[in-house]
């Protein structure tokens, strides 16, 4: 049986309901990462996650016990669901540079060009997850541009994850003067879960 990916498809009030189940996945011990196969699934399964639980931290924090009552709103959950893709293309962005040059310094790793491969491989992937055209276009455009500045031997340490973060602030469905009184506390909260993702992947990663 094919195991079942983690995937981001229309947002729906079950995704509410799970999303602090999957807070407690992220602790459940996993095995060894040894090919490109098993990289690119840890690498589109924990930028879900971590977009997912951030961004829906976030609405729940800020809307309290009232947070169901916007699954009537059609234009509150079309700013959610674009949010959230949105997000979740920088997220790999960011998760793909720094599993690339953690490799490539602390394991001789010298096939870089595969970072491409696997994330385009991802996104064409979630195609049929219902990721819009018009996302994935413009997220292979900003990879191709960060492409060409990486430095491969300094990102993995070098605040690698601020562009998700930052994307969190600017696309979260909430009042302007709301997430700036947030700011920090946001852009906290996105750190503190890649920490997590950084910590396994040191543990599980075994080229």
């Amino acid at each position: 049986m094919t195991k079942k990916k983690f995937t981001w498809r229309d947002l729906s009030l079950n995704d509410f309901k799970v999303y602090l189940f999957s807070l407690f996945k992220a602790f459940i011990p996993k095995k060894k990462i040894r090919n490109l196969d098993e990289l690119e699934n840890f690498i589109q399964t924990k930028s879900a996650w971590v977009s997912q639980v951030t961004l829906y931290s976030y609405l729940k924090t800020r809307m309290g016990t009232r947070y169901v009552l916007h699954f009537d709103n059609d234009e509150f959950m079309k700013s959610v669901n674009q949010a959230k893709w949105n997000i979740y293309a920088v997220a790999l962005q960011d998760l793909n540079f720094f599993v690339f040059s953690y490799l490539k310094v602390n394991f001789n790793f010298q096939d870089i060009d595969k970072v491409k491969e696997i994330f385009f491989n991802i996104l064409d992937d979630e195609i049929n997850n219902g990721m819009p055209l018009e996302i994935i276009k413009e997220s292979k455009k900003n990879f191709e541009e960060r492409l060409q500045k990486i430095n491969w031997d300094t990102y993995y340490n070098d605040l690698p994850f601020n562009l998700s973060a930052l994307s969190l602030y600017e696309w979260a469905p909430i009042a302007e003067e709301l997430k700036t009184l947030d700011r920090k506390i946001v852009l906290n909260s996105v750190i503190l879960k890649w920490d997590i993702i950084k910590k396994e992947f040191k543990e599980r990663i075994q080229f």
